[in-house]
């Protein structure tokens, strides 16, 4: 059996108000920074194998703060990004709330897609990919991923045998931990959304 820490990246600075994406230069703010810390210590006195993160900054940093007293390079992956919203990247979610398109990709996340981006299930395939890939031949210890709310939910929503249509029954929130245990025949979830003892209210995207 492998267990995978599934991570979502502290606050930046415009969690909650702004689709950041994969828009660059969206580092961790000052909370952020306190939720980095946080989860460091949570898993000071773990045994981890590896640590892997999104490309994008606040994925990294999250990472390099969990991995600084494992001694542990941290790892970016490709399959472990922010979805890719095309034209939404950069729009605050007022502004996305009057768009048509964009409440049709919340009522049925199974068949839209983001203009000129990426469908949920693309996102879902290569998070899952990437699973597989990380457990494949057992590693000693557990491995973090760090990276995204959504793409994380959609591993969840894999490993429960919920549709994609249904990511909004619950939260990945900044900074939290969702655990799932990989074993040979499958893959079962042992917690969602922990956002440990440090937490501090910060919720958003």
């Amino acid at each position: 059996m492998t267990v995978v820490h599934l991570v979502r990246h502290a606050a930046h600075a415009h969690v909650g108000r702004i689709l950041t994406g994969r828009a660059p230069g969206a580092h961790l703010a000052e909370t952020g920074r306190a939720q980095a810390a946080a989860l460091a210590r949570r898993f000071a006195g773990a045994r981890l194998a590896a640590i892997h993160a999104s490309p994008r900054e606040r994925a990294r940093e999250t990472a390099e703060a969990i991995a600084a007293p494992h001694g542990i390079a941290v790892t970016v992956a490709e399959d472990l990004d922010e979805i890719d919203f095309g034209r939404w990247t950069g729009m605050s979610f007022d502004a996305l709330e009057a768009d048509p398109d964009w409440r049709r990709w919340n009522a049925a996340r199974s068949l839209a897609r983001a203009p000129d981006g990426e469908t949920m299930a693309a996102a879902q395939g290569r998070m899952v990919r990437h699973l597989h890939r990380m457990t494949a031949d057992g590693p000693e210890g557990a491995v973090v991923l760090v990276g995204h709310a959504d793409p994380i939910k959609a591993v969840v929503a894999a490993v429960l045998g919920l549709g994609l249509d249904a990511l909004h029954r619950f939260d990945v929130d900044p900074a939290s931990v969702t655990t799932i245990d990989v074993e040979p025949h499958g893959a079962r979830l042992v917690r969602l959304n922990d956002r440990g003892p440090d937490s501090d209210g910060e919720t958003g995207r």
